[in-house]
């Protein structure tokens, strides 16, 4: 039995193994990239371009520059903020938050499971 309740569901957030947290770090998939590919979302990976869909830096893109899987956040080239001390700071993005709109293929596996569903065989 799953818990309803919202104490419960953090709790589960902040002690998930990391195997898992990995999937918290899947983000939507660009309507053209959707089509090609036949994935609705995929995880996010330094390098890959995304669009920021949800607060105060909606609309903006840029590319990852580190995940933190840990805390389940992104952290995109150019959003920056200034901190206490005046440093500029990049600032955490959730995944959820994210669309891919430009994936980096660099990664051979990434590119095979990437393909699998046009070939017909998902993995």
């Amino acid at each position: 039995m799953v818990s309803r309740q919202p104490r419960k569901q953090r709790r589960m957030l902040y002690r998930a193994p990391l195997h898992l947290r990995g999937k918290l770090l899947h983000a939507h998939l660009s309507p053209e990239l959707r089509e090609k590919y036949g994935w609705r979302s995929f995880r996010v990976r330094v390098g890959d371009t995304v669009r920021i869909m949800r607060g105060t830096y909606k609309d903006l893109e840029g590319k990852v520059v580190e995940v933190d899987t840990e805390r389940g956040f992104v952290y995109v080239e150019g959003v920056t903020r200034t901190d206490s001390r005046g440093n500029t700071v990049l600032v955490p993005i959730h995944a959820s938050k994210v669309m891919i709109i430009k994936l980096d293929l660099s990664d051979e596996r990434r590119r095979e499971k990437l393909e699998s569903k046009i070939k017909g065989v998902a993995g």
